[in-house]
């Protein structure tokens, strides 16, 4: 206890001669969606404001909702590469080539919940164990729970499912979702609700908890949880600006990130998800339904097709694998 409350002091005095400054260092956070979106609450506001209060007037997060500095999803990491923002919320699953490894966090099977596809993703990140996340100075590396689909046609069964066209988050959910029968498109999350009610796609992959924020509410009524893989998410800032930083601004960001934001979006993850997910079962205007056996071993065998392909792809990709794998016995271990 004394330790700590020394390094505290010791952080607070170092920040002494900064908060002195006529202004603050000023970094602009770039979050596409609107803020009263699950991510925004969680995960991007009590990084923003943890920083701004513990920096004590050195340096101050002003975090751009609603696309502000940019609205395209797909284009928010181009934005901190660019140095439209300084630090953004992004999907890396639709900018692939940045981040190639990304794979590895997305596969269906791996996680049992959110935290374990949190906790596995920021240590991995945090490890240099992920081409891409180098590039960056990694805020938070985050994962949803198993996704499910939803859609607009009426279904009961996998079989439905066959030729119907779905929104995926990333390469790895579109490829087990095509082994299946299924039509998968990579579409940013904030788009899918506009291309069911268009008829473009019949549906989307999403969890619970952003079924509402993003309208896919109002586009479905038809709920399939298959248990896909997670989402990876990440905050990410630019490098060169981080770099560019007093080395005790550079402490307090640290501090707010890596696993203090995993313990924080998943906390609030948990309280979001779990009372939507019993709204859905309790309306009588939608259909949730949960997989029989024979579909579960069909997708299975979908995801080990999948999974196999990736492996012999690149010997680097069993590395990857065994990695996470160990991570996750670590958790589950603890706990």
């Amino acid at each position: 206890m004394i330790k700590a409350l020394a390094r505290h002091a010791a952080l607070a005095f170092a920040l002494l001669p900064l908060a002195a400054a006529a202004e603050p260092i000023k970094l602009k956070l770039a979050y596409f969606s609107s803020d009263r979106e699950q991510a925004y609450i969680n995960a991007v506001k009590p990084f923003a404001d943890a920083v701004n209060a513990q920096a004590n007037g050195a340096v101050q997060i002003d975090v751009y909702t609603s696309g502000t500095l940019g609205r395209s999803f797909s284009q928010q990491v181009q934005l901190v590469l660019d140095g439209v923002a300084d630090i953004a919320w992004i999907n890396p699953g639709l900018t692939p080539d940045l981040f190639p490894e990304n794979a590895v966090i997305e596969f269906p099977g791996l996680f049992r919940d959110a935290r374990e596809a949190t906790f596995v993703y920021t240590r991995m990140a945090a490890s240099g164990a992920l081409a891409g996340c180098d590039k960056f100075f990694v805020v938070a590396a985050l994962g949803t729970e198993p996704l499910s689909i939803h859609i607009r046609p009426p279904i009961a069964s996998l079989n439905d499912l066959n030729g119907k066209k779905i929104r995926v988050n990333n390469g790895t959910e579109g490829a087990v979702l095509k082994a299946l029968g299924m039509v998968p498109e990579i579409m940013p999350i904030n788009q899918a609700a506009e291309a069911i009610n268009r008829g473009t796609i019949d549906g989307a992959t999403s969890r619970p908890g952003t079924l509402a924020g993003f309208g896919i509410a109002r586009a479905t009524s038809y709920h399939y949880f298959l248990g896909l893989g997670t989402a990876p998410l990440l905050i990410v800032m630019n490098k060169s600006k981080f770099d560019s930083l007093p080395p005790a601004t550079q402490e307090v960001i640290r501090k707010y990130s890596g696993e203090w934001m995993a313990a924080r979006y998943v906390e609030g993850y948990d309280a979001i998800n779990n009372p939507i997910m019993e709204q859905l079962r309790l309306d009588p205007k939608r259909k949730v339904i949960f997989p029989s056996k024979p579909d579960l071993d069909t997708a299975q065998v979908a995801i080990k097709t999948v999974m196999q392909e990736w492996l012999a792809r690149n010997p680097r990709n069993r590395e990857l694998l065994a990695a996470a794998q160990t991570e996750i016995a670590k958790i589950r271990a603890a706990h």
